[in-house]
């Protein structure tokens, strides 16, 4: 039991260290589709919570939120 909650409380600290706030509120999801395909290698993507768009030339979702006014809670 006691190595349970000390498993629970290690797992919670490691998310609270390896989350990226600012990127909490961001949904990023790929666009496909009718004019998603462009030149090259790069892949749109689109904010479904705030609705900024870009592309990635990695295929990788972006690591930054590109949202004009900070969330909340920053």
């Amino acid at each position: 039991m006691l190595i349970a909650l000390a498993g629970l409380v290690a797992a919670f600290l490691l998310i609270l260290l390896f989350s990226n706030r600012p990127m909490r509120h961001c949904r990023w999801r790929a666009r496909r589709g009718a004019g998603a395909g462009r030149a090259g290698d790069v892949t749109p993507y689109k904010c479904m919570t705030c609705g900024a768009e870009t592309v990635t030339r990695n295929g990788q979702q972006p690591r930054e939120c590109l949202r004009p006014v900070p969330p909340p809670g920053l």
